[in-house]
């Protein structure tokens, strides 16, 4: 048995699966349906406990870490779970589907990751919507809750956490050249880049660009607080009035408000 406990002291508890350890972060909820394999190694959810508000979780099980097109891997949007946790209504422990290679239960364990489940994630959910983000921890039974601080990702360079440390050329082949700076990137905008025909290059948060070298700029979404990022705007003010495309996504878009000398503040949830 666990709990999930609240800043404001709302407890909620669970039965323990994956791996047997306490943690804390920001709780946040997700509502779709599948695609729990891609939501945990999506690097945007660094630290962060996830509430799926989907009822029954797992019943397809997790595929196999395979290399698919580029090199990148078919199933998961990065090398690892970045989630501090999982919190679910109800655990499938029968998955069934033609590309599961093990349980969520098993995969949890194997990343040192643990889940909650028997939660009610309806009403966990509503809190976070009226109250907003809120940090939580994940306490095992038999340990003290105020032996688990807790722990707010926002104090934190995320995006220096997630990002690669030198850069990668995906699809080198590719025609238009496609620089695409990793605050936080999932495999599948690399994929999508490259199946439309772009040799990618995929470079740290805070690695020099040279306009020269490119003929667009695509940067990612990612976890944690803007703020952190100087580095990213200062190099994206250096190419930032030569005519080339911009694409941004999430973060990016409010790294690239810092740039025009622009604050940014965390919404509700």
């Amino acid at each position: 048995m666990a709990s999930l406990v609240l800043e404001d002291g709302t407890t909620f508890k669970g039965r323990l699966f994956g791996a047997v350890s306490s943690v804390s972060g920001e709780v946040v909820f997700q509502t779709g349906m599948v695609g729990y394999p891609e939501a945990l190694t999506d690097p945007s959810y660094k630290s962060q406990i996830l509430t799926l508000t989907y009822p029954l979780i797992g019943n397809y099980g997790v595929p196999k870490d395979e290399d698919g097109e580029f090199g990148l891997s078919k199933w998961f949007e990065s090398s690892k779970i970045h989630a501090a946790a999982l919190i679910i209504g109800e655990l499938s422990e029968s998955p069934s589907h033609w590309s599961s290679a093990k349980s969520l239960d098993q995969w949890l364990r194997e990343q040192g990751i643990p889940g909650l489940e028997g939660v009610d994630t309806r009403s966990l959910t509503k809190k976070i919507r009226e109250k907003g983000t809120m940090l939580g921890k994940l306490v095992v039974e038999g340990t003290s809750a105020n032996d688990v601080p807790l722990d707010n990702p926002d104090t934190r360079n995320l995006v220096k956490e997630v990002s690669m440390k030198e850069p990668k050329v995906f699809n080198p082949e590719g025609t238009v050249r496609i620089t695409a700076i990793d605050c936080g990137i999932k495999y599948n905008q690399i994929r999508c880049l490259c199946q439309r025909g772009a040799r990618v290059t995929v470079i740290p948060w805070d690695y020099p660009l040279d306009s020269n070298d490119l003929d667009g700029l695509f940067i990612s979404n990612g976890p944690g607080n803007p703020e952190y990022c100087k580095e990213t705007v200062e190099n994206i003010r250096k190419v930032a009035f030569h005519p080339k495309l911009y694409v941004l996504i999430l973060l990016s878009f409010q790294t690239r408000m810092h740039f025009y000398f622009c604050g940014t503040q965390k919404e509700t949830f």
